[in-house]
């Protein structure tokens, strides 16, 4: 006859328990946070989208439905916001990515100096978009800024970069321009750096040139890294607020005195703000969003397709 399996005691009940529960407790801090600042505010903006709200009034909600989203339809001023933005991401974003490749080709050979030259293109990152700002705004001043005296040593005429669209366009590009380049430039530098040595050591047995190894061995092995950056680069220049806002000084929230740069971000804290439009201000951050995971949509078809390729 068997004999009964003695009870369990409590202390191995507690470490089975320890366990299975400890996981969840140590991932539990992140959902907390990200519930508290990041699912609950998103979903109470939503609804607050779906209201007529005032920002002294938060507890006073007239419900709209889609009135909201249909009046930014047909507000002029929300799509010259959404023209700024994508003309500005377009004007920062493709220099600086393509400015960010040479610098980390660059750096990818031995070089005098490499570790000092990949800290100083990290600098601009570093600085603090107020003093950069600052500083590009003085470079850029129509009368006294050190752009207009460049311009006019060979014989190009006085630019307003405040008042004109595609100068004050440009001007902010700039400043992004500055600030990211070195950072990208550094997230390539460590993709080239994962690229096999060998590929590049028969392909100079072949005769192939550096610019052809660039073209034909680096570019290809980092795709995946370039579609990261462009990916980043649109979410921040969807989320574009802190340049135009202190390029404008005065005007800066309304992006220029007939709205030339002002972009879906500086939009929605005039809405939120000055004019206390909570609701509006919300179908605006919505609105975002949905620009936002329609970018992301067209990243993952671009994986898949690009895996797809690498797969056949």
């Amino acid at each position: 006859m068997a004999t009964p399996a003695p009870p369990t005691s409590w202390r191995s009940r507690l470490y089975r328990l320890d366990l299975k529960a400890s996981p969840y407790a140590y991932i539990a801090p992140f959902f907390l946070c990200f519930a508290a600042f990041g699912l609950i505010p998103l979903v109470w903006t939503g609804w607050l989208s779906l209201h007529q709200v005032d920002l002294l009034t938060p507890d006073v909600m007239e419900w709209r439905g889609l009135g909201n989203y249909t009046r930014l339809w047909d507000s002029e001023q929300f799509w010259t916001a959404l023209r700024n933005t994508f003309t500005i991401g377009v004007l920062s974003t493709v220099p600086q990515l393509l400015m960010a490749l040479g610098l980390a080709h660059l750096l990818n050979y031995r070089l005098r100096a490499r570790g000092f030259f990949r800290v100083a293109v990290l600098a601009p990152y570093a600085t603090s978009i107020a003093a950069a700002t600052l500083v590009f705004v003085q470079l850029y001043n129509p009368d006294y800024g050190m752009i207009n005296w460049a311009l006019s040593a060979v014989g190009v005429e006085r630019t307003d970069w405040f008042a004109d669209t595609w100068p004050s366009q440009i001007a902010i590009s700039s400043i992004v321009t500055w600030r990211w380049t070195g950072y990208n430039a550094l997230i390539y530098l460590a993709a080239m750096q994962a690229v096999p040595k060998d590929l590049y050591e028969a392909a100079s047995l072949d005769g192939a040139s550096r610019w052809q190894q660039f073209t034909r061995i680096t570019i290809p092995s980092i795709r995946p890294t370039i579609l990261f950056t462009i990916i980043v680069s649109t979410i921040g220049a969807t989320q574009l607020f802190g340049e135009p806002m202190l390029f404008g000084g005065g005007v800066g929230v309304s992006g220029g005195s007939a709205h030339q740069y002002q972009t879906l971000s500086l939009y929605l804290y005039e809405l939120g703000w000055p004019s206390r439009q909570l609701g509006r201000a919300s179908a605006v951050a919505w609105t975002m969003l949905l620009i936002l995971l329609l970018v992301g949509a067209v990243n993952l078809l671009i994986a898949r397709r690009n895996r797809a390729k690498l797969g056949g």
